[in-house]
């Protein structure tokens, strides 16, 4: 499996109304390093899983809808929580949607999307294609 991997980083608020989130129940920011993996079992005819400006151009694209709101407030958190998991699962279905119709890919086998919070704490979401 042949994987290339871009990485961005992007700020937002939100609160995680519950208490099982302890003080991160109110509002408050978060800075996310994020990491897109993307999976091919062949390399293409270029001899590469995807070219790297278009997908960092796709991840731009996802996070410039993200950076700098409240997700409290955002219309795709809506009844929502926007925790680290979440959000990794919402790009990975992104990048998804926009990156499948390209040449490349609608051979790619899967995604994987990191977001870390810290250098010590990560929450990942794989997506996997299916074949053909």
């Amino acid at each position: 499996m042949f994987s290339l991997t871009v990485r961005r980083n992007f700020m937002i608020a939100h609160s995680l109304p519950r208490p099982a989130f302890g003080p991160a129940q109110g509002l408050h920011g978060a800075t996310f390093v994020t990491e897109v993996t993307f999976r091919r079992r062949t390399l293409n005819e270029d001899a590469i899983v995807l070219d790297i400006g278009e997908a960092g151009d796709v991840l731009d694209a996802i996070l410039a809808e993200l950076n700098y709101k409240n997700l409290d407030e955002h219309p795709d958190f809506a009844g929502k929580l926007s925790t680290t998991e979440a959000l990794a699962q919402y790009i990975a279905d992104a990048v998804a949607a926009k990156i499948r119709g390209g040449r490349d890919g609608q051979a790619l086998a899967g995604i994987d999307v990191t977001l870390r919070e810290t250098p010590d704490a990560w929450a990942s979401y794989s997506l996997e294609f299916d074949a053909g």
